[in-house]
């Protein structure tokens, strides 16, 4: 079995951890919060959804990687905007064969970490379709167990990528593999463009945004302006047709909040910069117009300006 670490052990960290811990794995959990660090140790971390209802005990879990030792497995599932954080804390849990993963929304998170650890040991991830969310501390949901890709970042040996895949296999979830990081990131990066801004500001779940005229109206102006500075800058995605392939997505988990709205629900600063806020800086260095993306973020920041840093 594998020893794992999660850097950043949110709601979508806890869910990997529980699935993990349930194949055996030993994981440990790395949080931002305090409260739900210590309900972890005192209870275990029960996660509760798709993938069943479950309470494990994990090897460890706190608010900082002392102690933990090097690991077959790094994840770090912060927020974009702590990548470079939770990286430089994660230095001491990196061997020679180490295999750190990120996985944010988003673009730029793997660039940020491969300037403080070996771009080599470096696995950029992607998952989607899991609408997770916390419950409380120590306890996770989570909607779906939907994607989950991964993809070297510069030179990490493909042995190693496929035993990184492995641990997940293990546990349950379903993986691919891309040699295409680009296609495979922007195959995420336009779902999350779609709904993450307009369901922050409206308040309305995945379904909803796709149920309500007016609300489309503005996901599907993202989301176009996304599709467009993609083809612009070369990537080339094998989704079929973009849009139907972002409904269909939205369709399997209606209920879902994305996490920017739950980030303002909580009175958190979300990622727009690195989601919606991506498609303007492209959109002005390839020559393409983005001004529904501008605004959704502009309104966002303007609502978060009073929000902790």
């Amino acid at each position: 079995m594998a020893k794992v670490a999660i850097v950043g052990c949110g709601a979508m960290g806890s869910v990997y951890a529980a699935l993990m811990a349930s194949a055996g794995h030993a994981v440990y959990a790395v949080t931002l919060w305090p409260d739900h660090a210590a309900a972890m140790r005192e209870h275990g971390l029960r996660v509760e959804g798709a993938s069943g209802d479950r309470t494990v005990r994990l090897a460890g879990a706190g608010t900082s990687p002392e102690g933990i030792g090097i690991c077959d497995l790094v994840i770090i599932a912060t927020k974009a905007f702590d990548v470079e954080a939770a990286a430089r804390a994660s230095r001491p849990l990196v061997g020679p064969q180490t295999v750190v993963q990120t996985i944010q929304n988003g673009l730029g998170s793997p660039e940020v970490a491969a300037q403080v650890l070996d771009p080599d040991a470096i696995a950029v991830g992607v998952v989607g379709g899991f609408g997770a969310s916390m419950r409380g501390p120590g306890h996770a949901h989570h909607n779906g167990l939907e994607m989950i890709r991964f993809g070297a970042f510069a030179g990490l040996p493909a042995a190693r990528l496929r035993a990184a895949a492995a641990i997940w296999e293990s546990a349950g979830f379903t993986v691919s593999l891309f040699d295409d990081v680009r296609r495979m990131v922007w195959e995420k990066l336009i779902m999350n463009v779609t709904f993450s801004g307009t369901s922050c500001l409206t308040g309305l779940t995945i379904g909803g945004v796709m149920a309500d005229p007016d609300a489309w109206s503005v996901a599907l102006g993202c989301a176009r302006e996304a599709i467009a500075v993609a083809e612009a800058t070369g990537v080339r995605m094998e989704v079929g047709d973009p849009i139907a392939h972002i409904r269909r997505l939205g369709g399997k988990i209606p209920e879902a909040r994305p996490s920017m709205l739950l980030d303002h629900m909580a009175g958190r600063r979300g990622e727009v910069e690195a989601i919606n806020g991506a498609i303007p800086r492209l959109g002005r260095t390839c020559g393409v117009p983005t001004p529904v993306n501008e605004t959704v973020v502009a309104l966002i920041r303007a609502r978060e300006a009073g929000y902790p840093a």
